[in-house]
């Protein structure tokens, strides 16, 4: 048998924790037109945010692809047992959310914080959580205004 090897476009930023020895402690995954073209691509990318969550690391995911409609992050939480209420019954194709595994008492909680995004409204800020009591703002319409800046997009 021949491995299969999927051709996606990665578009990520992983942060590490320099003082507990370089550990991940959070990504984020901006979801490409590849990532949501065929079942397999689609299999991979939540499998990939599963592991990291798996592995105590904080994720978001941002998802601006309008020319497929799934949504990947709905996706991960069936994937693990999970579901988020304020996706709605069907949850829309362009999204941004953070998750995170946290332990509450003797508890794992999955803690979620997601936002539908429309065409022409500011994109949201997450919590990018970088340890279990520090999140930083993750600033999606300012990162978006200045990349468009850096790159010269009107």
């Amino acid at each position: 048998m021949r491995p299969t090897f999927f051709s996606t476009d990665e578009y990520e930023v992983r942060v590490f924790d320099t003082n507990r020895g370089r550990r991940l402690v959070a990504a984020v995954e901006i979801v490409s037109p590849s990532n949501k073209d065929r079942p397999e691509s689609r299999r991979v990318f939540v499998a990939k945010c599963e592991a990291l969550l798996r592995q105590g690391v904080s994720v978001a995911i941002v998802d601006l692809v309008t020319s497929r409609h799934f949504n990947l992050y709905d996706e991960l939480l069936e994937l693990i047992g999970q579901d988020d209420p304020s996706m709605g019954a069907e949850p829309p194709a362009t999204y941004a959310a953070e998750c995170r595994w946290t332990e509450r008492g003797r508890k794992r909680v999955l803690d979620t914080w997601s936002h539908v995004l429309t065409l022409g409204q500011p994109l949201p800020t997450l919590p990018l959580w970088l340890a279990a009591d520090l999140a930083v703002p993750l600033e999606l319409e300012e990162s978006y205004e200045e990349t468009c800046r850096a790159l010269r997009i009107a």
